[in-house]
């Protein structure tokens, strides 16, 4: 046979054992039906206290039937739209957001259902209010609680998540065995890839294969082994060969999966999807849907709006300030890399005394003679990045973004890091994840801008409202965001 079974990788990141060991480890989809009876429970008690405490009935059991209902549909919300099923694939403010969302869709139901029987005389438009709250806040507290548990068994190696058989070059499956480990799922054989053939003769099928006595022996030992998934790593030459084994393996009862070889890195961005009436796998999509540009940019208007009533004052102080400072406007614009790469105009109060612009810049370092003694004060309170709400009213900045480089310093560093520029698939912003994180001021050392650039496209691939708000109230009251500002 041309293939080895159970291949001797580290133990690391791969299990090969012909046995199915099941002590000491905790199946997922348990903890997952505890995790949802969890939150039925504590949803009913939330909407059974919240009614009750609200209309002060004399009779609180009739509560209970309500209670139940809205318990229930909140439960049928996450198993249809399997919120608990993705816990593995999903981050903490998506898991929370769909709680909420599936909150509010329970609670739609519940309403219409009270409405079309008819039995909603006695229930106010306050006891609804007072019990969504509730709800809602239970669902928020159980889902955090579960996620932060899960997460910490899964790293542990307490759930034995999900049981997989890897398929191909070595090299291939030891390095998706060892990622998967970290979210639960432990491979229980390697094998190398068989051969397979197409069957010649006239009087077959069109398209029939012959499936070659290793690629049998192969089926019947992954049968044994009673794996919920088989992973197939197939080369450009294997293609072909890849999904005839695939079809053989169809005969398990398991989800078969095909994994270009050398794609693991990009395979979690990837989808497959529709184009039209054909089938296509996405490798990278736009980072913001239509209505979630629409969602951000009213709220970048409101937050700008509001910011600059807020600030004010300091639109008047400040400028005064800079006059009585140092000679030149007050004022300073640059030109930055926006969105999609077209240049903007970033507008800032002066902090220097020069007006550096294009090729001539050079990055502001600690104790920098450049900088006057005002501006020394503005850059560590951000005071100067204020009137970059203009820029957000206008249109050309998001409040929340990967902040907006020189032209001269893209450039350079687009040249030495790949996917640079792929952190103008969104607006810039005045603050961001990497900033938030402690990753700004001088960039000095590659490592610090790889840095940088990491957080920004985590931001990207990221992105959510919830996710904004977080930032914008860590750029608030963040000692971090303050570091390496000067």
């Amino acid at each position: 046979m041309n293939y080895a079974s159970f291949a001797k990788l580290p133990a690391h990141s791969i299990e090969c054992n012909t046995a199915i060991p099941r002590a000491g480890r905790v199946r997922l989809a348990a903890l997952l039906v505890l995790a949802a009876a969890t939150e039925f429970l504590l949803v009913a008690v939330a909407a059974y206290l919240a009614g009750a405490i609200h209309r002060s009935s004399p009779d609180p059991a009739k509560h209970i039937p309500e209670a139940l209902l809205i318990a229930a549909l909140n439960l049928l919300v996450s198993i249809g739209f399997r919120q608990y099923s993705r816990i593995q694939t999903q981050p903490r403010h998506v898991f929370l957001w769909n709680g909420a969302s599936g909150v509010f869709l329970a609670f739609s139901l519940f309403l219409a259902a009270l409405f079309l029987l008819n039995i909603a005389e006695n229930y106010s438009r306050a006891t609804a209010t007072a019990q969504a709250v509730s709800v809602g806040l239970a669902v928020l507290c159980v889902r955090t609680v579960w996620f932060s548990l899960l997460k910490t068994v899964i790293a542990a190696g307490v759930i034995d998540a999900r049981r997989i058989i890897v398929i191909g070059d070595p090299s291939h499956c030891l390095s998706f065995s060892a990622r998967a480990t970290a979210t639960g799922i432990r491979t229980i054989g390697s094998f190398e890839f068989p051969t397979t053939r197409a069957h010649s003769s006239f009087r077959a099928h069109p398209g029939a294969i012959q499936v070659l006595a290793d690629v049998r022996q192969l089926v019947a030992d992954c049968r044994r082994l009673r794996a919920d998934d088989i992973v197939i790593f197939v080369s450009q030459q294997d293609v072909s060969p890849g999904l005839t084994l695939a079809s053989a393996l169809s005969d398990l009862p398991v989800d078969v999966h095909v994994v270009p070889a050398g794609w693991i890195d990009l395979m979690p961005m990837s989808r497959i999807t529709q184009l039209g009436n054909m089938v296509t796998m996405r490798i990278f999509q736009s980072p913001l849907t239509p209505f979630n540009r629409a969602v951000k940019r009213a709220f970048d208007i409101v937050a700008a709006i509001t910011g600059l009533v807020l600030t004010s004052p300091v639109f008047v102080i400040v400028p005064l300030a800079i006059k009585l400072d140092s000679h030149g406007p007050v004022f300073f614009r640059q030109t930055r890399h926006g969105y999609n790469n077209e240049p903007i105009r970033v507008l800032k109060f002066r902090t220097m005394a020069v007006m550096e612009e294009g090729n001539n810049f050079r990055s502001v370092t600690r104790h920098d003679p450049r900088v006057t003694r005002l501006g020394r004060f503005l850059r560590r309170t951000n005071f100067d990045e204020l009137p970059q709400l203009f820029n957000v009213l206008v249109g050309d900045m998001s409040l929340v973004g990967p902040r907006p480089h020189p032209t001269a310093q893209n450039e350079l560093f687009a040249e030495l890091i790949s996917s640079f520029f792929r952190r103008h698939n969104v607006k810039p912003g005045i603050t961001g994840w990497a900033q938030v994180n402690g990753y700004r001021g001088d960039t000095d050392t590659l490592e610090k801008m790889q840095r940088r650039v990491e957080h920004d496209l985590y931001y990207i691939d990221n992105w959510s409202l919830l996710f904004d708000l977080r930032i914008v109230l860590l750029t608030l009251f963040s000692r971090k965001v303050y570091m390496n500002a000067y």
